[in-house]
C-alpha cells in the first residue's frame, strides 16, 4: 500500500492541498512506495507564516531554553537513529551502514548547537572615550529557509536547522521530494523534544516551492546544498530578492597521488571515496591523478579492491553499496561511461550492465574504473554523481597541480605523499575550500566549516561551524555613554558623594 508523506507545519502533520503529488520509490526494487505531497505557493506562505508567528516569541526566548530543547533532541535522535537510517536506506537506497553514518554527522551539528551559548558571545570595549563602552552583539534573522537535496536526507538539512535556531531563527525545510520520509521524522522529533510549534516547518514540493520560498518576502536568508546549475540559479534569485544566501553546488574533487605515496592506502582511499554511496556525495573523489610512474600499479590496485565490493539492497547487512537514487539517473551515469569509451578512455572496469538477481528492477549500475582519462572528455569535465572513477596521468607535481587548479569547481581535494614539504605545498597552492593530507574525503568536523571555492559555493559563507552561526546571525554594535551618577546633572540624587 502506498504510503503518503504530508507537510509539517505549525507543528502538526498538514495534508496536502494542491493536488498535486510525487512518486517516492524503493531504489533497490524501482516500486513506487509512496506518494508525496507538492506544495503550492499559497501552501510555502502557510509555512512560512507559521514561521513568522512562532518567531515573536522564539527569537526573544533565553539561551538556556533554546539549549535545554537542543539537548532532548540530540537524546531522541541518538535513541531513533536505526528508525531515521532505515528510512533514509528505502527511499535513498544506501546502504545501512552508510544511512548510520549520515545520521552521525548530522547529530554533530546538533552538538554544536547544543553549545550555542559560547558561539553567540559578544564583545565588550569599555572606556573607549571617557564613560563610553561599546559592545558587539549577534542577533538572528528572523524566518530562514532551507533547501536540501536528496543524497543526505538527514544529514543536511541538520547541518542547517539545529545551528539556525539555536541562534534565534524559525526554519521552513524544503527537502527533496525523492526521499521525503527523513525530513518530517526530524520535525516530529524536534516537536517531541519541546520545540515550539512553527519553530521548525516542513514543506514538500518542486521548483513550484523552492521559487515561492526565494522570493518570499518574509524570508531572510536561504540555505542550499545541490547541484551547480541549480545553486547558481538560487542564489542569484534569492540575492535579486534582498536575501542573504549560502548556495553549496557540484564538485569534481581530485586526489593527487605523488611517486612516494603508499600506493595501498591510496587505493584503499580511492575505493572509499570514490565507490562509497554509489558515489552520490558531493565529496566523492571522482578523479586520481597519479603522477609520474604510480598510475600503472595505482589503477591495478584499486580494480583489484572494486572488484571485491558487493552490491545489493541497501537493507542486506552483505552489501556494501546500494543501487542509485533514480532509473533517470542511472541512465545518465552508464551513459558517462560509455561516451568515456568512445572518448578514448580506458575502460578498466565497466559497471553499466550490472543487476542484482531477484531485483532485476531496482536501478543498479556496477563499478566503473576509467584509466587514461582526457581532460577533455565529458566524464571528466562533468559532475557525474555515481560510482565511476577517472583516473588522468601528470609527470610532475605541477602538471597534476596545474590539472586541478584548471577545474571549475574547487569543492575538496586530496594529496597521497609521504612528503610533509609537498603535503604542505599542496594545501597552500591547491585551489579548493576543503583539503585532506592522506585523507580522501576531507569533510570538518561540526566546530569547522564545509564549504568549497569556485562553482562549488555562491555566497559569502561556508555552512555549519563558525560560518553557519555568522551565517543565521547579524552583527550589532552598541554604543553607550552614561553620565556618572555623583554629577548635578543626572537627575535623582542616588546618595552618591559628589567629589567622586
Amino acid at each position: 500500500m502506498t504510503r503518503t508523506v504530508n507537510h509539517w507545519i505549525g507543528g502538526r502533520s498538514v495534508e496536502g492541498a494542491s493536488g498535486a503529488w510525487g512518486p517516492v520509490t524503493d531504489p533497490a526494487t524501482g516500486a513506487v512506495t509512496t506518494r508525496v505531497a507538492l506544495a503550492s505557493a499559497d501552501e510555502v506562505d502557510a509555512a512560512v507564516a507559521a514561521a513568522r508567528e512562532a518567531y515573536t516569541a522564539w527569537g526573544t526566548s533565553s539561551l538556556a531554553q533554546r539549549t535545554a530543547i537542543l539537548f532532548r533532541y540530540r537524546a531522541l535522535l541518538d535513541a531513533r537513529r536505526e528508525e531515521l537510517a532505515a528510512l533514509i536506506t528505502a527511499e535513498h537506497g544506501k546502504v545501512h551502514s552508510d544511512a548510520l553514518g549520515e545520521v552521525a554527522r548530522g547529530l554533530e551539528i546538533v552538538e554544536l548547537a547544543c553549545g550555542i551559548t559560547t558561539q553567540l558571545k559578544g564583545e565588550l570595549s569599555t572606556q573607549v572615550a571617557g564613560r563610553v563602552d561599546v559592545a558587539s552583539i549577534r542577533q538572528p534573522l528572523g524566518v530562514v529557509a532551507g533547501i536540501t537535496p536528496f543524497n543526505f536526507p538527514a544529514m543536511v538539512p541538520m547541518w542547517m536547522f539545529p545551528l539556525a535556531i539555536a541562534c534565534g531563527n524559525t526554519f521552513v525545510l524544503k527537502p527533496s521530494e525523492k526521499d521525503p520520509s527523513a525530513a518530517n521524522l526530524l520535525a516530529v522529533l524536534a516537536a517531541e523534544a519541546g520545540l515550539p510549534d512553527g519553530v521548525l516547518n516542513v514543506v514538500h514540493g518542486d521548483k513550484v516551492a523552492v521559487d515561492a520560498l526565494l522570493a518570499h518576502p518574509d524570508v531572510a536568508a536561504v540555505s542550499f546544498v545541490g547541484s551547480t546549475p541549480i545553486a547558481r540559479h538560487i542564489h542569484a534569485t534569492a540575492s535579486a530578492h534582498g536575501k542573504r544566501v549560502q548556495a553549496l553546488g557540484g564538485a569534481k574533487n581530485h586526489m593527487l597521488v605523488l611517486p612516494d605515496a603508499d600506493l595501498d592506502a591510496a587505493a584503499d582511499a580511492a575505493v572509499s571515496a570514490a565507490y562509497g554511496s554509489a558515489g552520490e556525495r558531493c565529496m566523492a573523489i571522482s578523479a586520481v591523478v597519479a603522477v609520474g610512474a604510480t598510475g600503472d600499479a595505482l589503477v591495478e590496485k584499486i580494480r583489484e579492491r572494486a572488484e571485491k565490493i558487493r552490491i545489493g539492497p541497501g537493507d542486506d547487512p552483505a552489501s556494501e553499496m546500494g543501487p542509485l537514487i533514480t532509473r533517470a539517473h542511472r541512465d545518465k551515469v552508464a551513459g558517462y561511461v560509455t561516451g568515456a569509451a568512445a572518448q578514448g578512455a580506458d575502460v578498466v572496469l565497466d559497471g553499466t550492465g550490472y543487476t542484482v538477481e531477484g531485483y532485476e528492477e531496482g536501478h543498479w549500475i556496477g563499478i566503473s574504473l576509467l584509466d587514461r582519462v582526457s581532460p577533455d572528455s565529458d566524464a571528466y569535465r562533468d559532475e557525474i554523481f555515481g560510482p565511476v572513477l577517472c583516473v588522468l596521468r601528470a609527470e610532475t607535481y605541477e602538471e597534476g597541480l596545474a590539472l586541478i587548479n584548471a577545474s571549475p569547481f574547487g569543492n575538496g581535494t586530496a594529496v597521497f605523499t609521504r612528503d610533509g614539504g609537498a603535503a604542505r605545498r599542496f594545501q597552500l597552492e591547491v585551489q579548493a575550500g576543503m583539503v585532506g593530507v592522506n585523507v580522501p574525503i576531507p569533510v570538518p568536523v561540526g566546530y569547522h566549516s564545509f564549504g568549497g571555492w569556485k562553482d562549488s559555493l555562491f555566497g559569502d559563507h561556508h555552512i555549519y561551524g563558525n560560518d553557519g552561526v555568522r551565517f543565521y546571525t547579524r552583527g550589532k554594535v552598541v554604543t553607550t555613554r552614561w553620565p556618572d551618577p555623583s554629577e548635578p546633572h543626572a537627575g535623582v540624587d542616588l546618595g552618591f558623594p559628589r567629589n567622586h
